[in-house]
């Protein structure tokens, strides 16, 4: 691929951070362990390596969607207190590894457990010196111009499958709410869980008696004052204009430039399958490389990492000695093989000012692939030499609007293309209390009855929390895909039974009109393990709640 003689267009790198609500719900292997990891591995890392570029006068722009239910968790004194612990761990375990390769007279291993240990006490240095507060840290990143920061459903709820409109608005007013009380300000952008999409229309399902018309995902982010989202690139392919010409057949290359959904004025982009496929194919892409850290294969105690992927398909046992310096030098091929494939992907647009989007998992960075940060780093160091320019969503969008509106196809950026991964015979009964749950849930919060007092209003914020955390997409796709299958069934149905009881703590409160001492505990129990969203409004569940705008509660009467 050559190296283009002028400005090739921008590249809109968008990175999602997300894990689902896991503080007080285990530990390991599932549980907090996955919260600490991702932390220690990929978002202080992430942080690490956006100041330095800026510190090296590198201009990195990207946008960072991190889903509320994960900002939730990063700002509790839990998790705080945690992950200092866990990095102490870390390096510990380093230091034991380190005395037994020396002892065995094994210097490549000695000088790996070694860089283990440096890597986790700088990077317990690091959370340390930020007060612990990585929130902070992003807000600040955000302010420097670096970062654009997006949310997501409040806890990444499957928008399409929602069963009732009123679920749809709490996700995403919820959502905001918990945002701008993080950030410090309003989100414009939105990653929508799965890149999940549904038009206008008909909302029925055999799992509940319920049909009724639904307005287009649109025209919720629209309510909630949210600019932007990004779809899979089918979404946009099968797409048709407003008089229904289809999008491909009147617009070449339509993939790299964003439109307006339907006759709203939020604008859509297209994931680039091209860069997409480079990163996330097992088999071709740049994570299975033979020199790249293996992820699998763990020494324990401990659980550090000392080798490498090797070769397609090899056991354990057959695994070689990782090479850092070696991996090194790959990340930055794998760079400059991107940000060409990036460049000649938009020369070739053959639009003006073109733009690619390439969202991925935030994840997979550092945590997943290991070498994943050094390669975005790469990729920023190597992108204005190739003409290419990064920007976020919102930096683009204001030089360049939409010129047109599309009507979407349904889809997300599943298997498929489609909600089967969420929706199936393994999660039928998933679906089936979910949909029963919510239209409690609105009944409830319809009736002003919970805004009677304070105690009232603690049952109905509760109920909608334990909702909420039945919504989560993860808990369908972990089942679905057979990762910790056990571990989701179990929280989804956990969640099930404790709204349940909530349910009958609320009928008995009724009935008394106070609240009896197994009452009490079972509540308190359910806030304490559930603590998440503290202003939590039950309005937005109401059916006479018109507006998406996330309102605080009000301080109810006291009993």
């Amino acid at each position: 691929m050559s190296a283009p003689t002028q400005r090739a267009g921008c590249l809109c790198l968008t990175l999602h951070a997300h894990l689902p609500y896991v503080l007080h719900h285990g530990t390991w292997p599932h549980g907090l362990e996955w919260l600490v990891e991702a932390a220690a591995e990929t978002y202080l890392p992430l942080v690490a390596t956006v100041r330095r570029l800026h510190a090296d006068g590198v201009a990195f722009h990207a946008n960072l969607s991190i889903s509320p239910v994960l900002l939730e968790q990063l700002a509790d004194p839990a998790f705080q207190s945690e992950l200092p612990e866990y990095l102490r761990r870390k390096i510990v375990a380093a230091q034991e590894d380190e005395a037994f390769f020396e002892q065995a007279q094994q210097p490549r291993y000695t000088a790996l457990a070694r860089h283990w240990r440096a890597v986790f006490a700088e990077t317990l240095q690091q959370f340390q010196a930020m007060q612990c507060d990585l929130p902070a840290a992003f807000r600040a990143l955000q302010q420097g111009g670096m970062l654009e920061l997006m949310t997501s459903a409040a806890t990444h709820g499957y928008i399409p499958l929602l069963g009732t409109a009123e679920s749809v608005r709490a996700q995403l007013s919820t959502a905001i709410h918990s945002h701008t009380q993080h950030i410090g300000t309003a989100p414009r952008g939105v990653w929508l869980p799965e890149c999940g999409y549904r038009p206008a229309g008909a909302f029925t399902s055999t799992l509940t008696h319920l049909a009724a018309q639904r307005a287009g995902t649109e025209t919720s982010l629209a309510a909630a004052n949210l600019a932007y989202t990004i779809v899979d690139a089918p979404l946009i392919e099968d797409a048709a204009d407003m008089d229904g010409n289809a999008v491909h057949a009147v617009a070449a290359n339509s993939l790299y430039r964003p439109y307006f959904i339907a006759d709203s004025q939020v604008a859509v982009f297209a994931r680039d399958p091209r860069t997409a496929t480079q990163v996330w194919n097992s088999q071709g892409g740049y994570p299975g490389d033979f020199e790249y850290l293996d992820f699998h294969k763990k020494r324990w105690p401990g659980g550090h990492r000392y080798w490498r992927v090797t070769g397609a398909g090899l056991g354990m046992n057959d695994k070689d000695i990782y090479h850092h310096a070696a991996a090194e030098e790959r990340t930055r091929e794998h760079a400059r093989h991107f940000v060409a494939l990036v460049a000649d992907t938009l020369t070739a647009s053959q639009q003006s000012s073109p733009i690619l989007c390439a969202p991925f998992d935030l994840e997979l960075f550092g945590h997943w692939w290991h070498e994943g940060m050094a390669f975005l780093e790469h990729v920023a160091r190597a992108a204005a030499a190739a003409g290419v320019t990064m920007t976020s969503a919102s930096a683009y969008l204001q030089q360049h609007p939409p010129t047109r509106h599309i009507r979407l196809c349904e889809g997300s950026w599943g298997t498929n293309g489609d909600h089967s991964v969420w929706l199936n015979h393994d999660t039928t009964e998933l679906y089936r209390r979910l949909y029963a749950a919510e239209q409690t849930v609105r009944e409830i919060c319809s009736a002003n009855t919970w805004q009677r007092n304070a105690t009232a209003t603690r049952i109905a914020q509760q109920l909608c929390r334990e909702l909420l955390l039945m919504e989560s997409s993860d808990w369908p796709t972990l089942i679905t895909t057979g990762a910790a299958r056990d571990y989701a069934q179990a929280r989804f149905w956990g969640h099930a039974l404790t709204l349940q009881a909530l349910l009958q703590v609320w009928q008995q409160y009724l009935a008394d009109g106070t609240l009896r001492d197994d009452s009490a505990a079972t509540l308190t129990e359910a806030e304490m393990c559930d603590a998440l969203f503290p202003n939590i409004d039950p309005a937005l569940w109401s059916t006479a709640t018109t507006t998406l705008t996330p309102q605080p509660v009000a301080a109810p009467m006291h009993d």
